[in-house]
């Protein structure tokens, strides 16, 4: 539960974070798509960093020769 709640925080803090460094406001509805547009590709750019970052751990080798 504890994750769970950690998870949600980290998302509401970075949606914080671009709505403050691109002086968005949710009264506009041009604002709001771009938010999610700068969200979305946010989420896309951390997903291809967990994907290189699982990807290069495969190939180390963890076991000694």
């Amino acid at each position: 539960m504890k994750f769970l709640i950690f998870i949600v925080m980290i998302f509401l803090l970075s949606s914080l974070l671009i709505i403050s460094n691109n002086n968005l406001s949710f009264l506009e509805k041009p604002k709001i798509q771009k938010f999610s547009e700068l969200y979305l590709i946010w989420l896309d750019t951390i997903y291809s960093n967990c994907q290189s970052l699982t990807g290069n751990a495969i190939n180390l080798k963890w076991i000694p020769e």
